[in-house]
């Protein structure tokens, strides 16, 4: 995150703020969620450890579990002597997206530290599957992508062009017409129904093993599940404008979990704008675009659609190895592989790449936010 210092500010500050001591999930609940959310063991006989496994599902699953989620958090809101407040509800739910969008930073950056005894602290930085993140830090040097890429620097360098001649293409005709609501509707079935369909699993061979952790692992068929079977004929919709973040879950948060909303509305923000106007050896270049088709692929896979905006685009900007790649990092963090990460925007600097996973880790959490928050809205009405 250092390659972006202003981003790297900002998460600290809504970081330190979620953990201080001063916030409202206090006591046995914050003791009991600090281990859940940083795997240490403890007594699952203990009301926190109920409270916050049931949580963890939710949360995570929040996309599919609609009704369900609802009727939980009434339930774990409830009055009663180990039942939750609504502001300790609130701060447990940013907890959860926090960490479980983080997982998909570390993974995607090829960050994985591993138990070693030979070492004076106990622990050692390992390369996830050869993934090593020294390789890839100094953006001086050459990108490392290519040195191990089965493609040479001249494909790479037109696949780079050809990127910039669909940005430029897609821009003139949004210019000279825009895709009606209906167009526009069809194209978002279309792409929600195809992000159904993208593969992560050609690369379980160089999955890493769980096995160290597996001692902490409650349930160890849990996992993502997408918000709607293949094949089905009606997928489920979550209209963003419907339940946005600016204009309901920002004052949810900050009504129940004080200023936490300007903290993660910052932060959103920040790496929604941030650019340096490059695409890798290009200057002076408008990101926007591509920023926001990145951004609204990952809320898309989540079911959820912005009406203003066109499809199309993610489509035409974003290739099939790279919505591999951030479906595998957004959904299944765990089986991120070099080869994944080598395969798409090759002549691009670690940095950009780095940049690319800030952006997905965001719409991750925030995707989990609305409709967690959503659900907490429908309980307070």
């Amino acid at each position: 995150m250092s390659l972006h210092t202003q981003y790297l500010e900002s998460f600290l500050r809504s970081q330190f703020y979620m953990l201080a001591a001063c916030v409202p999930l206090l006591g046995w609940r914050w003791f009991g969620m600090k281990e859940k959310l940083f795997l240490e063991p403890g007594s699952q006989s203990h009301p926190i450890h109920i409270h916050s496994h049931t949580l963890s599902v939710l949360v995570s699953r929040a996309h599919i579990f609609t009704l369900s989620i609802l009727f939980s958090f009434q339930k774990l809101v409830k009055t009663g002597e180990n039942n939750w407040s609504l502001p300790e509800l609130v701060h447990a739910v940013v907890l959860l997206a926090h960490y479980h969008a983080l997982a998909s930073f570390v993974f995607g950056s090829g960050i994985n530290p591993e138990r070693d005894p030979d070492t004076s602290n106990g622990f050692r930085l390992i390369a996830v599957n050869k993934f090593c993140v020294c390789d890839l830090a100094n953006d001086n040097i050459e990108n490392a992508s290519l040195t191990s890429s089965n493609f040479g620097i001249a494909d790479s360098l037109s696949e780079l062009e050809a990127l910039m001649e669909r940005m430029k293409r897609l821009q003139e005709e949004k210019e000279e017409e825009e895709a009606s609501q209906e167009e526009m509707a069809t194209r978002f079935e279309k792409e929600k129904k195809e992000s159904l369909l993208v593969v992560t699993g050609a690369f379980d061979d160089e999955m890493v093993s769980t096995s160290d952790v597996s001692r902490y692992i409650e349930d160890p068929g849990f996992g993502y599940k997408d918000f709607a079977r293949r094949g089905e004929e009606h997928l489920p919709t979550f209209r963003a404008q419907d339940y946005t973040w600016e204009n309901h879950g920002f004052s949810l948060v900050n009504r129940l979990y004080s200023d936490i909303g300007h903290l993660l509305d910052e932060k959103f923000r920040m790496v929604y704008n941030l650019t340096y106007n490059t695409m890798a050896t290009h200057e002076d270049v408008d990101t926007t675009m591509l920023r926001r088709a990145l951004f609204n692929y990952v809320h898309c896979m989540f079911g959820i659609r912005y009406d203003d905006y066109d499809y199309g685009e993610v489509n035409q900007l974003l290739e099939r190895s790279l919505k591999v790649y951030i479906k595998t990092v957004t959904c299944y963090p765990e089986r991120t592989t070099k080869r994944m990460y080598d395969s798409y925007w090759r002549q691009f600097k670690h940095s950009e790449k780095v940049h690319v996973n800030l952006l997905l880790m965001e719409a991750r959490m925030q995707a989990e936010l609305l409709y967690a928050l959503r659900a907490i809205t429908r309980h307070l009405t």
